[in-house]
């Protein structure tokens, strides 16, 4: 298996400004050997990503929930697919009790096999293993709850090494930084 990324977004809830700097940044700052290949949408803001993905020219194939703010569309709140030798889960996160602990959460992740688990809805990120399964959170890109601010994620997928997931920022004047997390 060659390495590959997975950007991993989720509640921008109409911030488009903010996504089309994550595409540029996504597009254009990772070099050509190293390119993101697909990205996750965790829901809330699913009209966003037509938007702003064709404003920057931003293409790849694309995983996407719905949230309990994405109404009108047919698009599954929950998906299992499998990448790069894993099979991940992926929710909004507010049908799985988010608030009071990741167990309905790591139960359906189990129910699908999934090794990895992500989900968005509380807008902070997160990255913890339990339990076999690893949960991401990547935080919000348009409507942030922690003093971190906007975030994202983006999961590298390495040959006969363990995952690494690195989370970034958006400042001032909508640059992307890495964060310490």
């Amino acid at each position: 298996m060659a390495d590959k990324k997975l950007l991993v977004l989720s509640d921008s809830h109409g911030e488009t400004t903010a996504l089309k700097a994550v595409f540029n940044w996504a597009k254009n700052y990772i070099p050509p050997n190293d390119t993101i290949c697909a990205a996750a949408f965790l829901g809330d803001g699913l009209s966003d990503l037509k938007l702003a993905a064709d404003a920057a020219g931003f293409t790849c194939d694309w995983k996407c929930v719905s949230g309990n703010n994405d109404y009108g569309t047919n698009i599954p709140d929950a998906l299992t697919f499998d990448y790069a030798e894993h099979r991940i889960f992926i929710c909004h996160g507010h049908r799985y009790s988010l608030y009071g602990g990741h167990h309905a959460l790591l139960a359906a992740a189990r129910l699908n096999n999934a090794d990895i688990a992500m989900f968005g809805h509380s807008h902070t990120p997160h990255h913890k293993t339990t339990d076999g399964i690893t949960l991401i959170n990547p935080g919000s890109v348009g409507r942030p709850r922690s003093r971190i601010g906007a975030t994202f994620a983006v999961i590298e997928f390495n040959e006969s090494e363990p995952i690494n997931v690195y989370f970034y920022g958006i400042g001032d004047e909508l640059k992307i930084e890495k964060l310490k997390i």
